[in-house]
């Protein structure tokens, strides 16, 4: 049976309340009530340490536990420094520390999303007195090294992770309860349309929204694109298409359909031998096999074109796409081997910048008909 455990925001939450109410009663603190708002539920969390550091200031030390979600941030400190002082207006100040992300096109503003300053402040409010107000500071110690194997760049958030989430539970995205939510979301939508929008986070469904596409016929996968993949084509989905970040669905080209970073990532292997097949010079497959993140290859690539008039990344991402296609519907009949015809199957990869790369030759039939 899967252990759900919590998102970063409801520790780094325990860590400034107990912080907070070492400052009002000056004794030891072991654990602290959290009320989640998401789900309505309240839920003690363990506290690590807590120290009082100046007059009006003092640290709370908690640490991560996701559950039995394959998340990075596993036992990671998460550190909230609050100081408390007499004032109008603002009663909870919210910052980032070292380890917390900055979003680059919000002129580096923390990436602390809206459900982390919920939590934040409807916990720590309820300790301060009439013309108090707190400053917190949030600090992950491990954040900027953790954040070097993620995506986060990619998106534009540097330096550090982010706070994000819409709940307080950490759902594990590999546990068969969350596959079986989404299998049940699909076989629902199965029943409205014939074709479906396979995204595997909100970044694509987004972009798929923004460009016409209806939100009905978007269905979310998360990492589990084999396994939807063979359920839409047993509940009889007669397309698909295939929308998401280039660094995640180009690993369909190289036959890895669970698409997690902690199960397998092949996605350098993958454009590299790419590239070599359609004649890239070997100091630049050089450089794309080197490159830290699947979006630093593209902006070489896309520097070469635009230095030497070359077209490299039509012509690569092409090939990639067209291989996703095929290898989907090849995925499909070897898990359903009596299947008379198999769903028409097309990709589409946008960037960082959530700008389409590519379309594949059946994704432009497929889009043509869903806007």
């Amino acid at each position: 049976m899967s252990r759900s455990g919590y998102t970063l925001p409801v520790f780094a939450t325990a860590a400034a309340v107990a912080a907070l109410q070492l400052l009002r009663e000056k004794q030891t603190i072991n654990s602290v009530s959290i009320d989640l708002i998401t789900p309505q539920s309240t839920v003690e969390i363990p506290v690590e340490q807590v120290a009082i550091i100046g007059s009006s200031t003092a640290l709370g030390i908690t640490r991560s536990d996701p559950g039995d979600n394959f998340d990075l941030t596993r036992h990671t400190p998460v550190w909230a420094m609050v100081e408390l002082a007499k004032g109008e207006g603002e009663t909870v100040k919210i910052q980032g520390g070292e380890g917390i992300g900055k979003i680059l096109n919000q002129d580096n503003k923390a990436a602390i999303y809206s459900y982390a300053h919920s939590i934040l402040r409807e916990n720590l409010e309820k300790f301060l007195l009439p013309g108090e107000q707190v400053t917190v500071t949030i600090i992950l110690p491990e954040g900027r090294s953790l954040a070097q194997r993620t995506s986060n760049a990619a998106f534009g958030v540097v330096e550090g992770l982010s706070l994000l989430g819409t709940t307080g539970i950490s759902q594990p995205l590999t546990a068969p309860g969350q596959l079986a939510e989404f299998r049940s979301e699909l076989q629902q939508k199965a029943r409205e349309f014939d074709c479906l929008v396979f995204c595997i986070g909100e970044n694509g469904r987004d972009l798929a929204q923004n460009m016409g596409i209806n939100p009905l016929q978007i269905v979310k996968t998360a990492n589990w694109l084999g396994a939807m993949l063979v359920e839409a084509a047993l509940q009889d989905v007669k397309e698909i298409l295939l929308f998401g970040y280039h660094g995640k669905l180009l690993k369909l080209a190289g036959g890895i359909f669970h698409t997690h970073h902690h199960l397998a990532d092949g996605r350098r292997e993958i454009l590299t031998a790419h590239c070599a097949r359609l004649g890239l010079p070997i100091e630049d497959i050089q450089v794309v096999f080197h490159s830290p993140t699947a979006e630093a290859a593209l902006q070489h690539l896309r520097s070469l074109d635009a230095h030497l008039n070359t077209n490299w990344v039509e012509k690569i991402y092409t090939a990639i796409a067209q291989e996703i296609d095929t290898r989907s519907q090849e995925y499909i009949k070897n898990h359903i081997d009596s299947m008379d015809s198999l769903p028409v199957i097309g990709s589409l990869m946008f960037d960082r910048d959530r700008q389409v790369i590519v379309k594949s030759q059946l994704a432009c039939f497929l889009i043509a008909n869903l806007c």
